[in-house]
């Protein structure tokens, strides 16, 4: 046997040479299927990543949202962004709340740092906003650090609010913090609107230019806060009494209508 070991290893060798290459073979071809696996594992994985990401902003900005609808002084419901307005040349958004919902135009939107903007246009399932920015949209504010009151309108072309038709020597300084003053009965006191990033004066001009950038995330988050008040409350109800009125009356003609034809008859 020891005479007869070295002839059975070469007799040997060439099966196991081709063992050899066989498993070299059938490993290669798993790692490469280990590998594409991997590979697509982990770009999956990726996407997941960014959507987690999404959706840890959006939690907490919901969180936000709801913190400060308990601190809030008026009821406020918790509505989403569903896609911008078709104009190009204004600043408005579509939410997912509507007449269905008891939405009245009118009412404040706002986030958790500030004043978004007014529900304008109601529709069954859906509501109009009009953004802070838009140039059709003013609001009464007050500086935080003296209370002078004063209107600010959207410019219209960027996300700034101005304050026109202010004197050149009036007290309001960059950094200064605009918040509603309430006098409209629309916005509540003290939320938050903009900070004044520029205030600029014109020899040739009697007034100032003051320029300030809204507090709220304008276009930032996708879930708002519609606040309703006791005015909205009481609108409501009228609504919904003429509503019911002319139901009642218009059965009533109905019925009335029926039973004359039917004296009518021969």
């Amino acid at each position: 046997m020891v005479v007869l070991q070295p002839l059975q290893v070469v007799a040997n060798s060439p099966f196991k040479l081709y063992g050899d290459i066989q498993n070299y073979f059938i490993t290669q071809a798993s790692l490469r299927h280990d590998v594409a696996n991997l590979q697509k594992q982990m770009m999956l994985q990726g996407v997941q990543l960014q959507a987690l990401s999404s959706l840890k902003g959006e939690n907490e900005n919901l969180r936000t949202l709801l913190e400060a609808s308990k601190v809030a002084s008026q009821p406020a419901r918790l509505a989403e962004v569903m896609y911008m307005g078709r104009d190009p040349f204004t600043h408005k958004v579509i939410v997912d709340m509507g007449a269905t919902k008891n939405v009245l135009p009118g009412q404040a939107v706002v986030d958790a740092a500030g004043v978004l903007g007014q529900v304008t246009r109601v529709f069954p399932y859906t509501s109009e906003v009009t953004l802070l920015t838009d140039k059709e949209l003013s609001i009464p504010i007050q500086v935080e650090r003296n209370a002078l009151r004063a209107i600010a309108f959207g410019e219209g072309r960027d996300n700034t609010v101005v304050l026109p038709y202010l004197p050149a020597n009036v007290d309001i300084k960059k950094g200064d913090k605009l918040v509603t003053s309430g006098i409209d009965g629309i916005y509540p006191a003290g939320l938050g609107v903009a900070i004044v990033d520029s205030v600029r004066t014109n020899a040739s001009s009697p007034f100032a230019k003051i320029v300030a950038t809204p507090v709220a995330g304008i276009q930032n988050h996708r879930q708002v806060l519609i606040l309703t008040s006791d005015t909205n409350n009481f609108v409501a109800k009228d609504i919904e009494q003429v509503l019911s009125k002319d139901a009642n009356q218009s059965n009533k003609a109905k019925k009335d209508n029926s039973s004359r034809k039917h004296n009518a008859a021969p």
